[in-house]
């Protein structure tokens, strides 16, 4: 009989009993979530969704992940709005094409189990579901030492919607003429992090809790503010008048995503100096020594979504928005030319 220790999963890093104790906390705040188009239970092989009655339904999904937002909250120890990041990031790219959001699927890969900080995570991921009126239906926590460092995550999700095809919005019927309507972010939301935490951080040396006044917060705070939904508000101005097209702006900023949804021969003019810039992106510019087109590249520069909106409709979009107290900004049009952004000061 061999004499060497016997070993358990337990002893290579990875927990069943911290894994059970998770879900057991974990358990109603996922349920909260549920639609009555949910058919399956906690613990299912796979999340089982009934699609209900449509004439032409066209799914529509995304996937993405929160970035390197997860290492400002790793060091502010604040786990609890990662969650609605990711929701609401991905909630946002399929409204852009007309979808109503069905469900979403989560994927946490951690160092080391801890339920305090599992629960966390899902206390965002719910709130952020209930926001948008989507089901938490499915999802992965895998313990993974040696991948992952312990106090460290990553966290991914995936998000399923529902247009009928007739309603899908493509941005094919966008012409010389329409208005281009901005939504303001509430930040930086979960894009350019990498290089702001090199300038705050690793250039400045400031920390999570540094209180910089021109923000009126730490920068922890400020860093952490959650990622705007613009979901009900796209789903309501839809009732009132056409959307042609509309841009999340997310990595590559107002270039390249307003890009993303025009037609050949159509350019949109963006006035760059239509709205005032929020402090964090002045503060990261000015300490970072950062050029202004990588600026409105790499960042939102406060505007979350650029919608477009025919001439003759745009005044009554902006006074329904504003009535859904979104705040709004008339950054320019589209002209004719080769299809492209253009970043232009004002002509008044």
């Amino acid at each position: 009989m061999s004499n060497k220790q016997s070993l358990t999963y337990a002893d290579a890093g990875v927990s069943f009993d911290a894994e059970s104790k998770a879900m057991h906390r974990i358990s109603g705040h996922i349920k909260s979530t549920y639609r009555e188009e949910v058919i399956s239970g906690l613990g299912s092989f796979g999340g089982l969704f009934a699609l209900g009655s449509y004439n032409e339904p066209i799914l529509v999904s995304s996937t993405d992940s929160v970035g390197t937002k997860l290492m400002v909250a790793f060091q502010a120890e604040k786990h609890d709005t990662v969650g609605i990041d990711i929701v609401t990031h991905c909630g946002n790219d399929i409204v852009v094409q007309g979808a109503t959001p069905l469900f979403f699927l989560d994927y946490i890969g951690i160092g080391k189990m801890d339920p305090d900080v599992i629960e966390q995570i899902i206390i965002g991921l719910t709130k952020g579901c209930q926001e948008i009126g989507c089901a938490l239906i499915s999802g992965e926590t895998a313990e993974l030492p040696g991948l992952y460092t312990p106090g460290e995550y990553d966290l991914v999700g995936t998000i399923v919607g529902v247009v009928e095809k007739e309603d899908l919005i493509t941005g094919s019927n966008i012409e010389p003429g329409d208005k281009l309507i901005g939504l303001k972010s509430s930040g930086l939301h979960t894009n350019g992090y990498s290089l702001a935490r090199r300038i705050l951080f690793d250039r400045c040396n400031y920390t999570v809790d540094t209180y910089l006044p021109d923000l009126d917060s730490t920068i922890g705070e400020e860093l952490l503010i959650p990622h705007k939904s613009y979901v009900e508000s796209i789903q309501l101005l839809r009732q009132k008048c056409e959307i042609k097209g509309i841009a999340h702006i997310t990595g590559g900023g107002l270039p390249g995503n307003v890009n993303r949804i025009l037609p050949e021969g159509c350019r949109a003019s963006i006035e760059k100096d239509s709205w005032d810039i929020p402090a964090i992106f002045s503060i990261l510019q000015r300490e970072g020594n950062v050029e202004e087109y990588e600026m409105f590249r790499v960042f939102n520069m406060g505007i979350g979504m650029v919608i477009v909106i025919s001439r003759d409709t745009v005044n009554i979009a902006l006074d329904y928005l504003k009535d859904l107290d979104e705040s709004t900004i008339q950054l320019g049009e589209i002209i004719p030319g080769e299809k492209g952004v253009e970043l232009c000061m004002s002509q008044s």
